[in-house]
């Protein structure tokens, strides 16, 4: 790494308050590729002979996801952090062991087996990529250790790929297509193009708005898969055309190559423009420019105090992620929903060991039965709002909101309350 170790271990945060006292360190420019993340000794007083929690967390800190991984880790820190200050999970310190699944499904399979077989932990927190949240879960269902979703959107991962063992507190596909294919139809078009992110969780994203909009009374005139990462989308993007109204697109980690190459082909003044969330996170807008000016977008989380997010909670989440964030990025991005909704995972985890009354592996089925149904209210834990884990496929429901950015900020266009984004459950669980 660039900057001196003994400089970062000596500042007043580094990950989250405190020393990290075991690590090993690749040559990743922004921070730490794996790493254990012990109670700092201001706490271990406070702590005595408790022995801690260790939870995992799988997240893309090299490769193609490491922009939005860096975030994630932020997160997930964040929430450690707060409940160490806060006297831990049942008067116990949680302890973070951080992997890097380098944005590789079979990278990330083989981290998951490191965590459960050598460094034992209790449950994880994590995955960014969908691909490789599918590749894991078996993982975490053999060693019948809990694993809280912090990210991954594709949709078998809570359908048809279900598992007791996995969690998602946030939305997924088709809760945000139910929200938005309305509001895409009577307020901007009714023809669409879609073209998406070709891997699992995009094209399963494609499947719900294809859907969604002909049942809002809108039509799906044709689909364009790009494979994730490709660095010139050109020869996909120049066999777009025809007559339909707007152009949605999927897209995460390509958020800033296909924003930049739609409005360089001159797509972007020839049809309505929107698409999801990801694509206009705040990291990406400086990358962006005008570019992506009037773009609408739809995300469970916008770094804005206003409306619904104009709360005391909200404003100090964004505040400390703020300060964070800028240790890891020295452009001082704002907040995205990689952070809010890894902090708010282990926050679940929290209320779930606490409720359960946790102790380790042996107690995974308590935690299991504690986290089914279980109500999340808005506030220091849940900045973004209330939500609840539906017992029968352990999905949540949260509000969304649909965005424009205006001046190269986001701005609320409409909320989208949890009620109105509701899915019928579609799983079967495996015999526990």
């Amino acid at each position: 790494m660039a900057n001196d170790l003994n400089d970062q271990d000596s500042s007043h945060e580094f990950w989250y308050s405190g020393k990290v006292t075991r690590r090993r360190l690749v040559g990743w420019g922004a921070g730490v590729l794996g790493a254990t993340i012990l109670v700092p000794a201001p706490w271990r007083a406070a702590f005595g002979q408790a022995k801690p929690y260790k939870i995992g967390t799988i997240q893309p800190l090299s490769g193609t996801g490491a922009a939005l991984g860096k975030n994630a880790l932020v997160g997930v820190e964040m929430a450690v952090d707060r409940i160490n200050k806060s006297g831990g999970i049942n008067g116990r310190p949680v302890e973070l062991v951080v992997a890097d699944d380098e944005s590789k499904p079979d990278v990330g399979r083989r981290k998951a087996d490191k965590l459960v077989v050598e460094d034992k932990i209790d449950a994880q927190v994590g995955g960014v990529f969908s691909n490789i949240c599918l590749a894991c879960m078996p993982v975490w269902e053999e060693a019948r250790i809990v694993n809280i979703i912090s990210v991954c959107l594709d949709t078998t991962l809570t359908t048809s790929k279900c598992s007791r063992y996995s969690f998602r507190p946030f939305d997924y596909a088709p809760a945000q297509a139910v929200a938005f294919a309305p509001y895409l139809v009577s307020k901007m078009g009714k023809k669409w193009h879609i073209v998406f992110s070709d891997y699992a969780w995009g094209q399963s994203t494609r499947d719900a708005y294809v859907d969604q909009i002909r049942k809002a009374g809108g039509e799906v005139v044709g689909t364009t898969g790009i494979p994730l990462g490709t660095a010139d989308m050109t020869p996909f993007l120049s066999k777009i055309s025809g007559n339909f109204d707007g152009l949605l697109a999927i897209f995460a980690t390509d958020g800033v190559t296909i924003g930049n190459q739609v409005y360089d082909l001159g797509l972007t003044r020839k049809y309505k423009w929107a698409g999801d969330g990801a694509i206009a996170e705040s990291a990406n807008l400086p990358a962006l420019g005008n570019k992506i000016e009037g773009f609408v977008g739809i995300n469970r989380y916008v770094p804005v105090l206003e409306g619904p997010l104009n709360t005391p909670a909200h404003k100090k989440f964004m505040e400390e992620a703020i300060v964070r964030l800028k240790r890891v990025d020295p452009s001082g991005p704002l907040p995205d929903r990689f952070v809010q909704s890894n902090y708010e995972a282990m926050n679940a985890l929290k209320l779930g060991m606490e409720k359960s009354g946790f102790r380790g592996r042996e107690d995974t089925m308590k935690l299991i039965e504690a986290l089914e149904g279980l109500e999340m209210k808005e506030g220091d834990d849940f900045p973004q709002g209330d939500k609840v884990l539906r017992k029968e496929d352990h999905q949540a429901f949260v509000r969304e909101f649909i965005f424009e950015i205006k001046g190269g900020k986001h701005r609320i266009v409409e909320t989208i309350e949890k009620e109105k984004t509701f899915f019928p459950p579609a799983c079967k669980f495996a015999s526990a």
